[in-house]
């Protein structure tokens, strides 16, 4: 009995691993799963296979885990036709008539207007008494300064011929999120068109991340991983659909894999100007702000650290007429919440000279509206000579 028993009970086994490994029927014919269905039902396709798990091959994946992309060769390839090597000098003609090169400077920049126009970054030709371009066709032509601003470091370029250009499409930089795949291309120590790629790595980062920047200057920099070198700046920072999100601007030295790009909305606020007068001339609401903490906070009897403390007011300026005060804490301006003293700088610089804007600012416990007529912001000098200090690749 015992023996019978241990027979009937093997062959139940051998019957059972038997319909495992036969096929699994729909009902209606065989069609094969959608990777959705693939990856929700793993068991279910396991069972349809007749060779045994053992044996049978690894598949091979048609994506890369995570979502990444098998290979950034068809953006280059699309989008490097828009992207330019700048040559720029700094030329000298002597009482004897001879002319003289006394320096060169190498970077990058994209055209990004069939009209010829080209962005790059201002140090690249700063001083420039000469301005060459060059495409990856290996074509020169000469280029003049369209316009230029130091203080957020953008520049616009018109190319003395402007046909059949490949121009780069301007993205979105609000909409790209840390994480993403980005991709620079640029002349990183005059190896032209070189590609790089990575993930956007930060938002957010200001003069204080970046040591020897203008402290004058409006930054709100994009950080990425991607490999950014001398001879980058002023190239292009593009998403995984080829738009450009931002313009390669920075490094920090001695540090690998950390570059800053200016955000490409910061910029598209500054071409029309740039383009139309040469030059940004800044609105001002006359006043001197810093980082509210939680110490200020308190003593000003504020709820949180939001805003822009007032630490001082320019007299007769558009603040001081509309009664604003020192330890005052602007919480909006022109109908946008202001979180920190670098979106207030750059909103109001903006805005437009003798502009009437509210203010909402809080005072204690309270808060309140007013309108302030925005004054001229004076301009600061600027450097004798070109210079690319560090930090600036």
């Amino acid at each position: 009995m015992n023996g019978w028993m241990r027979a009937w009970r093997a062959a139940s086994l051998t019957i059972s691993l038997l319909t495992l490994l036969l096929p699994v029927s729909c009902g209606k014919g065989h069609s094969s799963p959608t990777a959705e269905q693939t990856e929700s039902a793993v068991p279910a396709v396991q069972a349809a296979s007749v060779t045994p798990p053992t044996t049978a091959a690894a598949p091979t994946p048609t994506m890369m885990p995570m979502g990444a992309p098998m290979s950034f060769a068809s953006l280059a390839k699309t989008a490097d036709p828009g992207v330019v090597t700048i040559q720029s000098r700094v030329e000298r003609t002597f009482g004897s008539g001879r002319r003289r090169v006394l320096s060169e400077g190498l970077g990058t920049g994209f055209v990004y207007d069939k009209a010829g126009l080209v962005l790059t970054n201002n140090h690249v030709i700063e001083g420039a008494t000469a301005v060459v371009v060059q495409f990856a066709s290996g074509r020169s032509v000469q280029a003049e300064v369209k316009g230029r601003d130091r203080h957020t470091d953008v520049a616009v370029l018109q190319l003395e011929k402007a046909e059949g250009l490949h121009a780069l499409p301007l993205g979105d930089s609000d909409g790209i999120e840390v994480g993403d795949w980005v991709v620079a291309i640029g002349n990183p120590f005059g190896l032209a068109h070189t590609v790089s790629a990575g993930i956007l790595s930060g938002k957010g980062r200001t003069k204080d991340d970046v040591k020897g920047l203008d402290p004058s200057g409006y930054f709100n920099f994009l950080q990425t991983d991607a490999a950014i070198n001398q001879g980058n700046s002023g190239g292009p920072l593009l998403n995984l659909r080829g738009e450009v999100v931002g313009i390669n601007t920075a490094i920090r030295a001695n540090a690998n894999n950390i570059g800053f790009a200016i955000p490409i909305n910061m910029v598209k606020e500054l071409l029309p100007i740039l383009v139309k007068d040469g030059k940004i001339t800044r609105s001002a609401l006359g006043i001197s702000v810093r980082e509210l903490d939680s110490t200020e906070s308190e003593r000003l009897k504020r709820p949180d650290t939001k805003g822009a403390w007032v630490v001082d007011i320019a007299p007769g300026s558009g603040a001081d007429r509309a009664g604003i005060r020192p330890d005052d804490v602007i919480l909006g301006f022109d109908g946008k919440q202001v979180l920190d003293p670098n979106m207030l700088r750059w909103w109001a610089s903006i805005a437009g000279v003798g502009k009437t804007v509210d203010v909402k600012v809080g005072r204690g416990t309270r808060t309140f509206d007013v309108k302030v007529t925005l004054g001229e912001l004076p301009e600061q000098p600027e450097p004798p000579s070109p210079g690319f200090p560090p930090g600036f690749p």
